[in-house]
């Protein structure tokens, strides 16, 4: 890592910067951890002396990603993930702030467990990292949480990570307990019952691997339930990972009729389809299970019309143990960290989203949703930002990843464009050589 804070200016870049529409060629000025000035002209003229001019002509400027949900396994599974491992993918892959997700062990269901992932975060990381904290107390979903004190104590949102909350009642409680203290929720909606035994998208192909299907009903009747829920109480509610056709209507629906609700894809179900399952390669078992290839087209239009708001990795580390298996009995679960940003230019070069749309939904809307600074190049915001070279092409090796576990669904792959530079506080925390 290198921690050189003298000022930096970022020249003749192709500036990116959704929370101002801006797309066009500029300099960036970051002195004392901050974005001084990002706009066309600055030149080499007036900046402070000693100053490091990096040329970027050709390249891309833009806010530090900001990934709303990932595991990293501190606590209790540092085998999988420790902060200091994923902050180093992170930065890897142009992530700057990572929301940990609270399925740990112990959960983050209380104050003292939140003090002590920021504590450890700050203590090991290179990247921003705050914690989401569980929804229901030991992610039981029977009894919820005390919103309010881990608001206070740092948590940026609530949800009980990869599991739904199936009682009503308490889901109606807590949206109107989180509505008094303007605390968002965030629901995995995939009810467990109808997705039974399912392992992957239930239809044809599946059919003729053999495999348990995954209804897409598992997912559209929890999150219609749940925007009868937001409509009765008034809260503030974010579907974690959509994947379906249905699940999209649905939202159009809610948010025609003025609901506070918004929505994350991953960036799994955005470029990839069933049939990349392929001879039963585990790494692509998910949850909820890769669509069919209408359905992943459904949701990047979805993504370009802003009915859904947010990429995320949904990083969730998996050792060789439980993920070298046969398909129905791996364990789900993909890395992401160093990908999603390389998989996410895919949709750029194939015409179907533009560079503004692709980093408002990585960083310009988590930061807005979870009240984070960042997601901007306006001057005094925290030099949090990116260096891409969008044309390179490169192929992935899974040796060179950062993160302890390689279960990668694109291992392998051929990428063109990455993170050429990654900037926190305005410390290069990554370069790419």
């Amino acid at each position: 890592m290198l921690t050189d804070r003298r000022p930096i200016l970022l020249a003749n870049a192709r500036l990116i910067d959704p929370s101002r529409d801006f797309d066009g060629i500029g300099d960036v000025l970051i002195a004392d951890g901050l974005i001084r000035d990002a706009r066309r002209g600055i030149g080499a003229a007036g900046v402070p002396e000693g100053t490091d001019i990096i040329n970027c002509a050709g390249k891309v400027v833009a806010p530090g990603l900001i990934d709303m949900r990932a595991f990293v396994g501190e606590p209790g599974a540092g085998h999988r993930e420790t902060f200091a491992s994923a902050s180093q993918a992170a930065a890897a892959g142009g992530i700057t702030t990572i929301i940990c997700q609270p399925d740990t062990s112990p959960v983050i269901d209380n104050s003292a467990t939140v003090d002590f992932v920021l504590r450890r975060a700050r203590d090991t990381a290179i990247v921003n990292i705050h914690p989401m904290a569980a929804l229901t107390k030991d992610l039981g979903g029977t009894e919820m949480t005390e919103i309010g004190l881990l608001k206070a104590a740092g948590a940026v949102a609530f949800t009980d990570g990869d599991r739904s909350v199936m009682n009503a009642l308490v889901m109606r409680r807590a949206l109107t307990y989180a509505r008094d203290f303007d605390a968002l929720i965030v629901h995995h909606t995939e009810d467990p019952n109808l997705v039974g035994e399912g392992v992957m998208n239930e239809g044809e192909f599946a059919s003729r691997l053999g495999l348990m299907g995954v209804p897409t009903a598992a997912e559209a009747v929890v999150l219609e339930r749940d925007m009868r829920l937001v409509a009765l109480t008034g809260g503030r509610y974010h579907a974690a990972s959509v994947s379906c056709i249905e699940s999209i209507e649905i939202l159009k629906r809610a948010r025609d009729a003025g609901l506070r609700v918004t929505a994350s894809a991953s960036i799994n179900h955005l470029t990839l389809n069933e049939n990349d399952i392929g001879p039963y390669r585990s790494f692509l078992k998910l949850s909820p299970p890769l669509r069919t290839e209408p359905d992943r087209q459904a949701l990047v239009a979805a993504l370009a019309a802003g009915v859904i708001d947010v990429i995320m990795s949904d990083h969730n580390p998996q050792d060789v143990e439980v993920k070298r298996l046969p398909f129905a009995e791996a364990a789900p679960g993909a890395i992401g960290l160093e990908t999603m940003l390389p998989a996410g230019l895919r949709l750029i070069h194939s015409g179907e989203l533009d560079f503004l749309t692709l980093i408002r939904a990585m960083s310009t809307r988590p930061a807005e949703l979870l009240g984070l600074p960042g997601g901007t190049l306006r001057s005094g915001s925290p030099a949090d930002l990116i260096v891409i070279d969008a044309d390179v092409p490169w192929v992935l090796d899974p040796n060179e990843l950062k993160s302890k576990c390689r279960n990668t669904p694109f291992d392998e792959a051929k990428f063109t464009g990455r993170v050429a530079r990654t900037i926190v506080s305005g410390r290069t925390v990554y370069e790419h050589v």
